[in-house]
């Protein structure tokens, strides 16, 4: 098959039609649409010349769309959002924790580090470096937490505790994003981030006013416009954390609120065989649109 760019761009143009005129192209309650969309993914990911994985949940129907979705995936950067939940769930038990103070020596930074670097004179509250990794994706900021938290093991620990017994953390930033194929470490499925997303978001492993901080820092991610955000209607609600790694993987997580309907959640992941490809935000955002659109119209 030709994967030269310019193919490429005409097949994820092909997949990725106006999201409007995809909604409309299935009748109400006719989900020969769900079908299809396996088929449009099945291409996406043939143009793309990668391996795609989508898992996307209608909490209004239960309708979804499952692409490869319980393949393991690097989780790249997405695991922060398990991370913070896992702060956030901690400082229920200690309501100083996110006031903390944490400081740090510039020598122990690693690249991608923008927000704990202008910092390192003055150290930054646990609560603040919450909010630098999942709106910045700032690196040192997610090692500082998993040391707070005791390690990747208990982000793992808290995962399945939670009820997400495919995700594991195993290395710190920047190592863990590697992505190598066929190495387990560092990786999820789409499906499982998916359901862990639903239930940290929607659902009742946080309280209330925890589950509305988590929401805000994700809603506010100052680098979440390409990706799922990408593919979806700019009056949406997106919250979303994206990452990339090694072998051009590029990942995203989200919910998104739909005008006057219920939430949808999506995690899409996508990974390329050779180590130097770059990242594709844009067949993320192809994915969206397709999985999007088709649950919009059942």
């Amino acid at each position: 098959m030709d994967h030269s760019p310019s193919r490429r761009s005409l097949l994820l143009a092909a997949v990725a039609a106006p999201f409007v005129a995809a909604c409309a192209r299935a009748p109400a309650g006719d989900r020969e649409h769900l079908h299809a969309a396996q088929s449009q993914l099945d291409a996406l990911e043939k143009a793309s010349n990668g391996r795609l994985g989508v898992a996307a949940l209608d909490t209004a129907s239960s309708a979804r769309i499952a692409y490869r979705s319980r393949e393991r995936f690097p989780v790249c950067a997405t695991y922060a959002v398990v991370a913070v939940a896992a702060m956030l769930a901690r400082s229920t038990l200690d309501a100083s924790l996110l006031s903390r103070r944490t400081l740090y020596r510039r020598y122990e930074l690693v690249p991608g580090s923008p927000v704990t670097e202008s910092r390192a004179d003055t150290g930054m509250t646990v609560g603040q470096l919450c909010e630098a990794v999942l709106q910045s994706d700032d690196k040192s900021a997610a090692n500082l937490l998993m040391r707070v938290l005791g390690g990747p093991q208990t982000v793992t620990a808290f995962a399945h505790d939670s009820g997400d017994t495919s995700f594991r953390l195993d290395r710190w930033e920047p190592a863990l994003n590697t992505a190598t194929p066929g190495d387990e470490r560092d990786t999820s499925t789409p499906l499982a981030m998916a359901e862990a997303l639903r239930r940290l978001l929607l659902g009742d492993v946080l309280r209330e006013p925890e589950r509305t901080q988590l929401t805000t820092w994700m809603l506010g991610n100052a680098r979440g416009f390409a990706g799922i955000r990408a593919g979806v209607p700019s009056d949406w609600r997106v919250a979303s954390m994206g990452g990339a790694g090694g072998y051009g993987t590029t990942t995203d997580v989200a919910v998104l609120w739909p005008t006057s309907r219920a939430p949808l959640v999506m995690a899409v992941s996508f990974t390329q065989p050779d180590a130097g490809a770059a990242p594709h935000a844009d067949v993320v955002a192809a994915a969206a649109r397709i999985a999007a659109a088709a649950l919009i119209a059942a």
